[in-house]
Parts: C-alpha cells; sequence; structure tokens
C-alpha cells in the first residue's frame, strides 16, 4: 500500500497512475475541498485515525481512498502503521515544506521509504520586471513599492502577511483564491472586501490572467515559483506583456532522500525498491 500526500494537480495526475498501474494506495489532503478534488467530488465525514488526525473529510475516489487529515509526523506514523503503508509518496506543494519535513520524520519513525516528487521549475525569462525574494515578508514589502492594486496570487494562507503591509502603506490588495467557504470567510475576516476577491480554481491560461490583470488594473502581480502544474509561467508572461512588474517568490530550498521529478522516475522506483520495501 502506498501512502501519496496530494493536494495538487501533479497529487491528482500521480493518483489517477498509480491506480491505473495496479498499486494499492490512499491519498491524504489537508482540506475537505483538496478531498472532494481528488476524490472526483464525492466527500463524506468518517473517523479520523489513531495518533492524532485534524479534521476527517474521507472519500473513496475510485479505486483508492482519500483522507482530509491534517497530520503531525507522529500522527503520520501512526497512519502508516494503522494502514500497513510500504512506503509514502510525497506531492505535496513546494511550498509546503512543513509536510514534507513531517513526513520525513513519519517515514523514518515507521520504517518505510519516503519518495519525493518535486514539480519541474517554471521557465521564466530573464526579465528586469521579475524581481525574485525569498520569502513572503520580503514579497509583501517588495510589492507595496509598485503602487496598488496589488495582484496576489499566493493563497490565502500567507494572506495576513501581505494584508498586513498593504493597511500599513495604504494600499489595496487584490486576492485570487480557492472558491472554498473557509478561503472567503479567512479572507473577509481580514478585512478584504468582496470587490478585492477572485474566487475561482486555477491554473489559469495566459488569455485570462491577462484579461484579469487588465480588469483589475494590476500594479504588480504577486506569484510563487510553483512551476508549471501551478501556472506560474502563464501568469508571469501576461504580467511582462503587459508591462507589470512581477514579484516572484522563490521555491523554499530542501534536501530529500529520494526526489522525482517526472512520473516514468517515480514509477521505476516504486517497481525496484530494495526487497522488503516493495509496496505490493
Amino acid at each position: 500500500m502506498i501512502l501519496l500526500l496530494a493536494g495538487t494537480a501533479d497529487g491528482r495526475e500521480i493518483f489517477s497512475l498509480l491506480k491505473e498501474k495496479g498499486y494499492p494506495v490512499v491519498a491524504t489532503v489537508t482540506t475537505a475541498y483538496g478531498a472532494q478534488a481528488l476524490a472526483g467530488g464525492r466527500a463524506a465525514g468518517a473517523r479520523a485515525p489513531a495518533g492524532g488526525a485534524n479534521g476527517a473529510d474521507d472519500a473513496d475516489g475510485a479505486g483508492g481512498a482519500v483522507f482530509s487529515r491534517a497530520l503531525g509526523a507522529a500522527g503520520m506514523a501512526a497512519f502508516i502503521r494503522e494502514k500497513k503503508i510500504n512506503a509514502v509518496v510525497d506531492a505535496s506543494h513546494p511550498f509546503a515544506v512543513r509536510a514534507s519535513a513531517n513526513a520525513r520524520r513519519a517515514c523514518k519513525a515507521a520504517g518505510v521509504p519516503y519518495v519525493r516528487y518535486e514539480r519541474p521549475m517554471a521557465n521564466l525569462p530573464e526579465d528586469p520586471l521579475i524581481h525574485a525574494v525569498r520569502d513572503f515578508s520580503r514579497a509583501a514589502r517588495k510589492a507595496v513599492s509598485f503602487g496598488e492594486p496589488i495582484f496576489l496570487t499566493t493563497g490565502s494562507k500567507t494572506l495576513p502577511v501581505f494584508v498586513a503591509e498593504a493597511k500599513r502603506t495604504g494600499k489595496r490588495v487584490v486576492a485570487r483564491v480557492l472558491p472554498a467557504p473557509d478561503v472567503l470567510a479567512r479572507c473577509l475576516a481580514l478585512g478584504l472586501q468582496p470587490a478585492d476577491l477572485i474566487a475561482l480554481q486555477g491554473p489559469f491560461s495566459y488569455e485570462f490572467n491577462r484579461a484579469l490583470l487588465r480588469e483589475y488594473r494590476a500594479a504588480v502581480l504577486v506569484t510563487k515559483e510553483s512551476g508549471p502544474a501551478g501556472g506560474t509561467e502563464e501568469k508571469v508572461k501576461a504580467a511582462l506583456d503587459l508591462g507589470i512588474p512581477v514579484v516572484l517568490i522563490k521555491r523554499p530550498a530542501a534536501r530529500y532522500p529520494r526526489v522525482v521529478s517526472n512520473y516514468a522516475e517515480l514509477l521505476g522506483i516504486l517497481e525496484n525498491l530494495p526487497k522488503g520495501e516493495r509496496c505490493e
């Protein structure tokens, strides 16, 4: 049995691929919204596993189970033992460094192999309009220097950092976020108005990004270096073609014991794990 840490477009594709290849697989995501997306929109409540789970909206997706669980290292290790997991495939978001660190610790504690799927980097041009920064605080300070509105596409979890800096400098933030009730409630609680919110699930085409940037008269685009799967290239190209500066948050640096960047490599590792580690 394979445990897949999903919640991204890559995770959904890997989930389908592993089922197609005949691997028994369970997937975990951190939100009910992610569970529904992974399982094709079907979700139902279920009991949390031993070891300290946070929330439970679980679903059966044709041939594989999906669990909505925010697990720490100890909880994940317990989950691995409970479900008799043979290997963990970490396809979480490149910026989900805490989740990946918890997974590595859990695998070590439970004695199972860990494989990191790291999506490729975006192919971005060298351009003076692109301002690369190392973290969200620097991104917020840089963004406000370009005026308003700040067109934010970094998700809702780090929104407080940008909203605080925007309020301090009297700038407007327009945030593109997932159309989930808890996400919208979080945005409104921070003081954003409905006119400041674009509630849509991406990634989006170049043409759609360009239209939104023009419609909202964006002074600057803020995005993460999430790779092609996250739509980074389309967002950045749209902004550059409109002459809009881009604040690009670089991926956190992390080291993994086993890392792959394409699906063929991943299958090769799973098929050739040392004896006693095979995912059967």
